[in-house]
Formats: C-alpha cells, structure tokens, sequence
C-alpha cells in the first residue's frame, strides 16, 4: 500500500482483497461512468471517470484532458488514490505506476496498475460520534462570498467518512454539490485535520436553532489523518459510555 492510504488500525473492516469481488466493483464503477477523484497527499486532485478495466493486462485506464495542467502535476506525485461512490458506498484504492497514454485520434487516457484490494466504505453505516461538551469542534473553509473570504462552522457529528455542521442563518449559502478544498477539521487539541469536503445535503434545524445542518462527505485525507480521526472516534465513544455509566 501507499503512504497517502497505509493500513490504518482498525480499518481492516472497510479493505476489500476478494479478487471476484474487487473486480466487481471497479467494473460497476466503469460501466456506470461514477465520477472518481484521483488525488495525492499534496493536495492536487483531478476528477475524471474510470474508463476500463483490463484484468488481463493488469491496468485501469481513466479519461484524461491533454490539456489539462493538474495531469502533469499528479504524474509528479509519489502518492495517489483513486475515490468515487457508488449510491451508498465509497470506494477508494491506490493508483500506482500512473501514466498518461495518448492515442493517435488525440484521445488520452491515465493508465495505472490493477488495483489487487481497495477500500469500501458503507456511508449510512459509519458510526457517527457528537464531540464532548467541553470540546469546541470546528471546521474552518474557504468561500468566497465570506467576510475574510472563510467561514468557521460548528462540528454536531462526525464520522470516518462524513461530518456533519451547523451553519448559523445569515451566512453564505453551501449549496448540495459544492467540493470544498484545503478544509481544516479541529476536533480538540490533538486531533487537527485537513480534507476536502463534499456537500451532500442541506437541512433545517429542529428547534429553535437559526440555521441549517450541512450534511458533508470527507474526501482525500491522508492515511496518518484516517488513524487520527479513527482515535478520535473510538476514544470518544469510550468517553460517552464511561460518562453514561457514571450518571446512572
């Protein structure tokens, strides 16, 4: 495995190495035309779709732009993996021995080696954790239309896969769709995190709170951040139960 996704403690779960079954999933993939972000450790991303599977030869060929600068730029990289989605399932799996092949029409394509396992990750499934009180979670994101240009909005759940905010009325919009990145995930002093977010749904508030729940997937963290958030899960959930306990 890469060093942009090792294995992570307590992720064997999610790591999918039934050849059949692997094979399946990046034909699905291939066949339903998902979109897949092929990204890197430093940040550069390129959104694409998977154009073959060729098991036999042992390559899976992306569709590329020629004359897009951000393919040069992950030929450069060291790391990379490869994220779409497929309905409720999030996919991710090394690219390695990435190339970019032109073809004499002047089609091009980005070539890397079959992925022998990946990673899947059932998002409704997730465990959601809501920070301790005493903790002030956070997400601090750029959007244009802010003052300053960022907005800093309050953590109500996370998960390893997805992280819910609340968003006070007044501020500008983050519409379903929007891809955010260089995001800054403070969750307490010792779990900072960077990701890109997706925006996968905007809610209304029970209650008598004055804004909206902003529904967000976490996409393209590196595997050093998915042991660090894993922790904090698992240590917040432990946290809760022995504060449960101590109230009953």
């Amino acid at each position: 495995m890469s060093t942009l996704f090792p294995d992570p403690e307590g992720l064997d779960d999610f790591r999918v190495f039934d050849p059949y079954e692997v094979h399946a999933l990046l034909r699905q993939m291939a066949e339903q035309r998902v979109l897949v972000t092929i990204a890197t450790a430093d940040g550069i991303s390129y959104t694409t779709t998977l154009w073959e599977v060729d098991k036999a030869q042992g390559v899976v060929r992306f569709g590329a732009d020629s004359r897009d600068p951000q393919i040069d730029r992950l030929l450069d990289a060291e790391d990379a993996v490869a994220v779409s989605y497929l309905d409720d399932i999030k996919i991710q799996f090394d690219v390695a021995g990435l190339v970019h092949v032109h073809a004499g029409d002047g089609a091009s394509a980005l070539n890397c080696r079959y992925p022998h396992e990946l990673y899947r990750f059932q998002r409704r499934h997730a465990y959601r954790v809501q920070p301790l009180r005493n903790a002030t979670p956070h997400v601090r994101l750029r959007h244009p239309a802010a003052v300053d240009g960022e907005l800093t909005l309050r953590v109500i759940d996370v998960s390893i896969t997805g992280i819910a905010l609340f968003q006070p009325a007044g501020q500008p919009a983050l519409e379903p769709g929007l891809q955010i990145d260089g995001v800054v995930i403070g969750l307490d002093a010792q779990t900072q995190l960077k990701a890109m977010l997706r925006v996968v749904h905007v809610t209304s508030m029970n209650g008598q709170a004055a804004g909206v729940r902003v529904g967000c997937e976490i996409e393209n963290m590196d595997g050093e951040s998915l042991r660090t958030l894993q922790r904090y899960i698992d240590q917040t959930q432990k946290r809760r139960r022995m504060m449960s306990a101590d109230g009953a």
